[in-house]
């Protein structure tokens, strides 16, 4: 089954992103995912929900998602519409979160050459991200397929009902 490329505008953010600065402590007496939309990135960058639009990419240097291990995180940037985030490297837990949530997440050393306001297009199937703005293609390190496989499905729920659904 071929994949749909992701198409977006990017934000830029630096490296260390901690789960705080993804969704703030404050904002964890919820999980309901409309609400913690409306304050995703909020002490990184005030502006950026308003700024970004569904669909948009967070590309970041490395370490994004360290610090504590909330499911939050990744459940807040899919509600806010971000479509993938692309980074170096991710901490572990928030890789195994944002898969586990259907949050589509890559790892690409050269993310720092790609600049806030770039249009990025990302292709699963051929493991490539091309960089619209400059013109430049990027290999990614492939996601394992049982991890695509939860994307694809939504997030480990969604294929778990799936999965039970179908008698497997």
């Amino acid at each position: 089954m071929q994949k749909a490329n992701i198409n977006g505008k990017v934000w830029r953010f630096g490296k260390d992103i901690d789960t705080d600065l993804i969704i703030a402590a404050r904002y964890l007496n919820t999980s309901d995912p409309k609400e913690l939309a409306k304050h995703v990135m909020e002490d990184a960058d005030p502006e950026f929900v308003s700024k970004m639009s569904v669909g948009d990419v967070i590309v970041a240097d490395e370490n994004f998602g360290c610090g504590s291990s909330r499911e939050h995180a990744p459940i807040a940037l899919k509600a806010a519409g971000v479509a993938a985030v692309v980074a170096p490297t991710f901490a572990r837990i928030f890789y195994r979160n944002a898969f586990n949530m259907g949050l589509p997440i890559f790892e690409l050393q050269e993310s720092s050459e790609i600049n806030e306001g770039d249009k990025i297009s990302i292709d699963m199937d051929n493991g490539t991200i091309t960089n619209e703005t400059t013109n430049k293609t990027y290999n990614f390190i492939p996601i394992p397929p049982f991890m695509q496989e939860l994307i694809d499905a939504g997030g480990l729920m969604s294929f778990a009902k799936k999965e039970i659904e179908e008698g497997k």
